[in-house]
């Protein structure tokens, strides 16, 4: 299956949440959107590293919907400035929902919350930072969390996956304690607003044993909640698609 489609990110207002592959997440859903003829714009609720690599440019702007009307290259990034040497300021939800309502660009692609490059986290007490007109929610978890111990260098925010788990600091994360997560209205299902779509990805699935891991923790997210479904992915590849779990 295609990516856009596994992941239902071919229009609207698309959140990535979550950790172990969030910004390639959104880069690569820009350009294949990009590639098909869809005008995509990759923002944020939240700081964002610079990425002018990944787009064919970034406007900074306290207007998006203005600054977008007259873009004749995608994918686009849009923010709301500079926040010291290496990131750029997101926007208010609000500011998203307008780019998502205005019609200037097909599918709006947008980092939603922290990570800190860790493979896994829970969100913290202002996360995520989820606009309400939101279609598609992508909870993000790196396999190579699993068989790691609870603990800051793989975790971000550990004390908030104990308290959805029930683990202890330095106790070996298992395929139940990241579905247990991704399941769960205080980890990838927070904030997600009624009536939109969240499938949750288990990504960095780069080969036949980690596969095994992943769909392991499909099927224990499918158990825990209602998502459509969940995808594997190998985001680096020419196909990031691996498995898709329903």
């Amino acid at each position: 299956m295609d990516l856009l489609d596994a992941v239902d990110a071919r229009s609207g207002v698309v959140c990535v949440v979550g950790a172990g592959g969030k910004k390639t997440m959104l880069y690569t859903l820009a350009g294949r959107a990009a590639d098909e003829g869809l005008r995509s714009v990759v923002t944020a609720t939240v700081r964002i590293p610079i990425f002018d690599e990944q787009v064919s440019g970034v406007v900074a702007t306290d207007d998006p919907v203005e600054a977008l009307r007259d873009a004749d290259s995608y994918p686009v990034g849009a923010v709301a400035g500079r926040d010291g040497e290496t990131r750029y300021r997101g926007y208010d939800t609000a500011v998203v929902d307008d780019l998502g309502r205005a019609g200037v660009a097909d599918v709006v692609l947008a980092k939603a919350d922290g990570a800190r490059t860790r493979e896994f986290k829970a969100p913290g007490d202002q996360e995520p930072q989820i606009p309400e007109t939101t279609e598609t929610v992508l909870p993000i978890a790196s396999v190579h969390a699993v068989g790691e111990p609870l603990g800051e260098d793989v975790v971000h925010r550990p004390e908030r996956v104990a308290s959805i788990t029930g683990l202890s600091p330095g106790e070996e994360i298992t395929t139940s304690d990241v579905g247990a997560v991704l399941a769960s209205p205080a980890g990838g299902l927070k904030h997600v607003p009624d009536g939109a779509t969240t499938v949750p990805v288990l990504n960095k699935v780069d080969d036949d044993g980690l596969a095994e891991v992943g769909r392991e923790i499909a099927r224990d997210v499918l158990d825990r909640a209602d998502v459509p479904r969940v995808v594997l992915t190998s985001l680096l590849a020419d196909d990031p698609v691996v498995d898709v779990i329903e």
